[in-house]
This record gives structure tokens, C-alpha cells and sequence, in this order.
């Protein structure tokens, strides 16, 4: 990943650990699906793809995709002049940083805690 591309994942990374409260679960699987679920979707929106809306949980994903994807178009407009496989590399990242930051590289004890 160059550094113009680390930059920016490290802009979205900002926008969601200042915006978003689904990154705070207190489970690590929970945060998995959740990490997963909504960049995928957001990640989907973006890219003028369908996104999987059949479920509950498949709808409640996609609000925050929703909400995040237009926030990302707003603030950031040079995600606006990214064609698709750039954005999906970016997203790709995002989802690298994000997992790192909030399950493996966390140092709450708590999310792996098979009791809680």
C-alpha cells in the first residue's frame, strides 16, 4: 500500500473511531461480523453494487453503511475521483486497520473473555 493510500485509510479510520459506536462491542466476534458486515456494505454503496438487505441484521448493517458512505463522499472528496478497484483496495484496508485496531491489536482482555 503506498502512502497516499495508507493516508486515506488513515482519514476513514479517524471518521469512524471519532463517529461511529458500532466499533465498540464488547465481544470480539461481535466486532468481527460487525467490521465485516458494514465495510462490506459500505464498501458495496460505494461502488454503486447491489448490498444484501433480507435480514434484520443484513438491514441494520446497512443503515450504518448507509450513514458512513455518505458521510465518506461529503468529507472526503477525493474518494469521489476513485474508480471501483481502487476503492475496494481502500476498503480492504480500512477493514485490515479497523480489525487491528479494535479486536487484534486491542488490549481490552474483556473481548475474548469466553465467559463474558
Amino acid at each position: 500500500m503506498d502512502d497516499v493510500m495508507k493516508d486515506r485509510v488513515e482519514q476513514l479510520v479517524d471518521y469512524i473511531m471519532k463517529k461511529c459506536l458500532w466499533q465498540f462491542h464488547s465481544r470480539a466476534w461481535d466486532r468481527e461480523r460487525q467490521n465485516e458486515e458494514i465495510l462490506t456494505k459500505t464498501m458495496q454503496l460505494l461502488c454503486g453494487e447491489p448490498v444484501e438487505t433480507a435480514t434484520p441484521a443484513d438491514r441494520c448493517y446497512w443503515v450504518d453503511a448507509v450513514c458512513m458512505s455518505e458521510a465518506f463522499k461529503e468529507r472526503y472528496p477525493w474518494l469521489n475521483t476513485m474508480d471501483k478497484e481502487d476503492i475496494k483496495s481502500l476498503m480492504r484496508g480500512l477493514k485490515e486497520r479497523i480489525d487491528y485496531l479494535t479486536i487484534t491489536g486491542s488490549l481490552n482482555k474483556e473481548l475474548h473473555d469466553t465467559l463474558y
